[in-house]
C-alpha cells in the first residue's frame, strides 16, 4: 500500500485536521501551499502534556506531585487543572524504516534493530504498533496491531531501493494513524525512526512533519544508521526531530549496542507524568506556543517534554 499522504482526519489536544492530498504531478520535494487545499483546524480548550523527569544521570524521578511543577507559557505561569503520575500506559507505536538506496549497506542492521525494538518494548494484547517503510514514497506495510509475529514478518519482507521520503512517512504515521485513538491522554504515542536521516523525495518539509507530530502528541525517537564517528546532516535532523518532541536520538555502531537504547526508550515510555491546563490567555492566532515545564526547588533535574502546541486560528 503506497501512501501519497491522502485525505484524513486526526485529533490533537482536541484537534480536527482536514488536509487534502498532494497533486501526484507535483515535483518531488515540493508542497502545495494553498490554505484552502491544506487546512488545519484546532480547538484548544486545554493542553495535555505527557512527559518524563530524570536526574543528570538519566535515572527516572517518579515521586513528584502536582505542587512540584510549574508550567510557563509566554512568560506567564499557568494554572494546572489536572495532574497524574502515569505508569504503564498502553503504547501506540510507529516504526518507520528507511528502505532507500542510501542505507543499503546497513539495511540488515535496520531490520534487526526494528525487530529487537518490537521484542523489547511491546507488551502482548496491550500495545499496538504499525510499520511504515519509506524510500521514494512512504508505504504502510503493517497497520496498528498487537501481533508481534506479524510485525516482524512485515519487517523481514522489506527490501531497499529508491529515494528517501522520511518526512512524508512521519506526516502520514502521525496524522492518519497514531492520532486516532481517543481519549488522547490514555495512550502514549511514539515513533521510532530507523534511518540515516537523509530526505530527498518528500512532498512535506521537515518542519511540516514536525508540526504534525507535535499536533498528534507524538514523541519521536531515532536510531541512526550512520557508522562513522562524524556527525552527518542526517544525524542532525534525527536529533532535531527527537529533541523537539521530547524524545532522544541514538547512534549505535552495531546491533549489540541497541539493547541499552531500547531499554532507555521503554523506560521513558512507561515513566511519565501528565499535566493538563487551560491556556491563559487563550489565543487563536494559529501560531506555535512554547511551553516550559519546570520542577520547583530541585536542581539538576531534566524534564523531557514537547516544546509546545499550535493554537487555533479563528
Amino acid at each position: 500500500m503506497r501512501i501519497w499522504v491522502p485525505l484524513a482526519a486526526a485529533g490533537v489536544i482536541a484537534i480536527a485536521v482536514a488536509a487534502a492530498g498532494q497533486d501526484p504531478a507535483k515535483p518531488a520535494g515540493q508542497v502545495l501551499q494553498s490554505d484552502e487545499a491544506t487546512r488545519i483546524t484546532v480547538d484548544v480548550t486545554r493542553v495535555n502534556l505527557l512527559f518524563t523527569v530524570t536526574d543528570k544521570k538519566g535515572r527516572f524521578i517518579t515521586d513528584l506531585g502536582k505542587d512540584d511543577f510549574e508550567v510557563v507559557e509566554g512568560k506567564r505561569r499557568q494554572t494546572i487543572s489536572e495532574f497524574t503520575a502515569e505508569s504503564d500506559l498502553p503504547l501506540r507505536l510507529g516504526i518507520l524504516i528507511d528502505t532507500s538506496n542510501s542505507v543499503r549497506e546497513r539495511f540488515k542492521f535496520e531490520q534487526e534493530a526494528a525487530r529487537q525494538f518490537i521484542d523489547s518494548v511491546m507488551r502482548t494484547n496491550l500495545d499496538k504498533a504499525l510499520v511504515v517503510s519509506f524510500d521514494t514514497s512512504a508505504e504502510l506495510v503493517s497497520d496498528l496491531i498487537t501481533d508481534t509475529d506479524k510485525l516482524t514478518a512485515a519487517i523481514r519482507d522489506l527490501h531497499p531501493g529508491g529515494g528517501t521520503a522520511l518526512y512524508d512517512a512521519i506526516y502520514f504515521a502521525c496524522r492518519d494513524k497514531l492520532s486516532q485513538d481517543q481519549p488522547r491522554h490514555k495512550f502514549r504515542r511514539a515513533i521510532v525512526i530507523v534511518s540515516d536521516g537523509e530526505d530527498n523525495q518528500s512532498r512535506y518539509t521537515r518542519d511540516q512533519a514536525l508540526e504534525m507530530a507535535q499536533k498528534a502528541d507524538v514523541v519521536m525517537y531515532a536510531i541512526s544508521t550512520n557508522i562513522t564517528r562524524i556527525e552527518t546532516d542526517g544525524d542532525k535532523v534525527l536529533k532535531y526531530l527527537a529533541q523537539e518532541t521530547g524524545g532522544r536520538a541514538f547512534f549505535p555502531f552495531k546491533v549489540e549496542d541497541l539493547d541499552q537504547s531500547f531499554e532507555n526508550i521503554a523506560n521513558e515510555l512507561r515513566h511519565q507524568y501528565n499535566i493538563s491546563y487551560r491556556p491563559e490567555p487563550l489565543k487563536t492566532d494559529g501560531l506555535f506556543h512554547v511551553i516550559d515545564v519546570r520542577v520547583r526547588e530541585r536542581k539538576n533535574i531534566l524534564v523531557n517534554v514537547r516544546r509546545g502546541y499550535y493554537a487555533p486560528k479563528m
